[in-house]
């Protein structure tokens, strides 16, 4: 009897064997390589000091104190990072906007069409045909790292939904989707213009190019379904557009 149970106990330890080792070789082939062809978190972190570099980029900080988070087409996080050694001095806040807006961007682009997460904004206001949209999906705070600690939601799926300035979704040379990119620690705008050109230096751009899905302003390119607000000192492209107006009545 208890040389039948442990030849029992041999048989299933077998199996588990056998069928954990058929779906490693299985995995890769039905949804493909977790993060293939997307940046390192070395290299998230280079392109964030980049793109901050030199002049073109208004908002509050020039953004210089940024959070940066990449996720794959499947929404798993790859990698986040900071733009300085002191993840402290970064808006804690941001950390979550970043993820959120890489989930976003990714979530609601196709090979065909790239919405940045600009473009979603006057969707979801009262009235459009989005509204709600961003209590659809909430983001997990479980997977939340401490600014100066480790973890923080790196291979997992974290969701959220942001529909401001800052994310852009990944494409390969070819113009297939791959992922999302979120970028947060100064305003919408400026969030918007460094996610842009992280994802250029990362050659990872729409087939239509860096700007298809850039953001636009009504002040400046008249009335549209994608239009986005004013930011603080907003500049597009090296080009400065105006500034948020000022509440009053208060």
């Amino acid at each position: 009897m208890k040389q039948r149970t442990s030849q029992l106990v041999l048989q299933v330890s077998l199996k588990a064997v056998v069928l954990a080792v058929l779906l490693g070789l299985l995995t890769p082939h039905l949804f493909g390589a977790p993060c293939s062809g997307l940046p390192t978190e070395a290299q998230l972190k280079t392109f964030l000091a980049k793109a901050a570099a030199g002049t073109g980029v208004g908002g509050i900080f020039s953004g210089k104190l940024m959070w940066a988070a990449v996720v794959d087409r499947n929404g798993v996080i790859c990698a986040y990072v900071t733009s300085t050694s002191d993840p402290t001095q970064v808006w804690p806040g941001s950390q979550q906007i970043a993820k959120a807006k890489a989930y976003t961007a990714n979530a609601f682009s196709v090979s065909s069409l790239a919405l940045s997460t600009a473009r979603l904004y006057t969707f979801v206001q009262p009235s459009h045909s989005l509204f709600g949209l961003n209590d659809s999906n909430p983001f997990n705070t479980l997977f939340l790292a401490p600014p100066s600690g480790n973890g923080g939601g790196k291979n997992q799926l974290t969701g959220g939904i942001i529909t401001f300035g800052g994310g852009v979704p990944l494409y390969t040379v070819s113009g297939s989707i791959i992922g999302g990119l979120g970028v947060s620690g100064d305003t919408a705008c400026t969030d918007h213009e460094i996610a842009k050109r992280v994802r250029d230096l990362a050659g990872l751009n729409p087939p239509g190019g860096p700007l298809v899905d850039d953001i636009t302003y009504s002040s400046v390119d008249g009335a549209s379904v994608f239009t986005h607000p004013l930011c603080l000192n907003t500049l597009r492209n090296g080009v400065f557009i105006g500034n948020e107006n000022p509440a009053s009545g208060y």
